[in-house]
């Protein structure tokens, strides 16, 4: 299968995406694969295979590689003896902004370009956790309670200790703190805010079982993942969750019953359908007491969630058989032309 990767981008997320990459590099051998990295200044490089490593994007050898420019449908590498193309299907892996705030889904949809990541809609929903929260009041998905703060204007919350603060529009952990007390609650307001000048605040639950669950759909049957039960502290942090993100090898299915596994992949289809076609998504729950909350929604997880699926490589391909196909408007000028003709024009 012919598939290139699209990676890095300007976003917080930056390194992870890097990492990401490699990752797949590893995990998709046999596939032909390329690269294609957008930088800071969102300038785009093919990188060769075999310079996909971290230390050539962290001291710049990345800029000595041949530039890429946008063009309908494909990738086009310009040269003096003519250009070289990079077409097919792309893979988009850019984590954060750019790549999950739909920046980059507008610019491929723009110039027709197949590629396997959310939508627009999709992105905007999913990338902002107060729409997440919008969407689950839509869909009927229970979620938890939660207070938005503005960095221009904001109070004390209302909510009891503990709480957990998130900045509304990031992830890996970023910016992430629990706050067990009203004296610790100004300083993780103020990391926050170095993020964004959103932020959500979340009732923290001690001990709350958490499940991980990908999918995607294929004429409109979702392909789920095995269910993983995350092993971790108090919280996930970045640099924990930023080892996750080179994970490759397969993880244990959790231990769970019929009856759980059946709501969790409910609340999935839920949220994926109508919605995130076209994509590769993992969905993160909590269960308490029995009900299943949604946490947050991963439209571009780390390393694609490649873990949790039994055959990613095939996953891979099925869902690139199956994109979704944008309708574009046919323009003829029979107005204008109407118009011209009434005026003798």
């Amino acid at each position: 299968m012919k598939l290139t990767i699209l990676f890095g981008g300007a976003s917080f997320e930056h390194e992870i995406s890097i990492v990401s990459a490699i990752t797949l590099k590893e995990k998709l051998s046999g596939f032909d694969l390329s690269f294609v990295f957008c930088d800071q200044d969102h300038k785009f490089y093919s990188i060769d295979e075999s310079k996909m490593k971290a230390i050539t994007f962290s001291k710049g050898e990345h800029k000595k590689m041949p530039e890429l420019y946008v063009s309908v449908g494909r990738f086009i590498q310009k040269g003096l003896f003519g250009s070289k193309e990079h077409n097919g299907v792309f893979l988009n892996l850019i984590h954060g902004a750019d790549g999950e705030d739909g920046s980059i889904a507008a610019l491929l949809d723009f110039f027709s370009i197949k590629y396997i990541g959310p939508r627009v809609d999709a992105s905007v929903f999913s990338y902002d956790k107060r729409y997440t929260k919008w969407l689950c009041e839509f869909k009927s998905i229970k979620y938890l309670k939660h207070e938005e703060l503005d960095v221009k204007e904001h109070n004390n919350i209302n909510m009891p200790f503990p709480v957990i603060i998130k900045p509304s529009r990031l992830g890996s952990s970023i910016g992430v703190s629990i706050v067990k007390e009203e004296s610790e609650l100004d300083y993780a307001l103020d990391s926050a805010f170095e993020f964004d000048s959103s932020v959500i605040v979340e009732p923290f639950i001690d001990g709350v079982k958490e499940y991980n669950l990908a999918g995607f759909s294929v004429n409109g049957e979702i392909h789920f993942s095995i269910v993983e039960e995350p092993h971790k502290n108090e919280f996930l942090d970045f640099e924990k969750k930023y080892m996750d993100f080179s994970r490759s090898e397969s993880v244990l299915k959790a231990d769970i019953s019929d009856e759980l596994e059946s709501k969790l992949k409910s609340n999935f289809e839920k949220v994926y359908k109508n919605m995130f076609e076209g994509a590769l998504i993992r969905c993160d729950f909590f269960v308490i007491d029995g009900e299943v909350f949604l946490n947050e929604i991963n439209p571009i997880p780390g390393s694609m969630a490649n873990y949790l699926f039994e055959d990613f490589k095939g996953s891979l391909e099925l869902l690139s058989n199956s994109l979704p196909q944008s309708k574009r408007a046919k323009v003829n000028y029979e107005y204008i032309h109407s118009i011209s003709k009434a005026k003798g024009k």
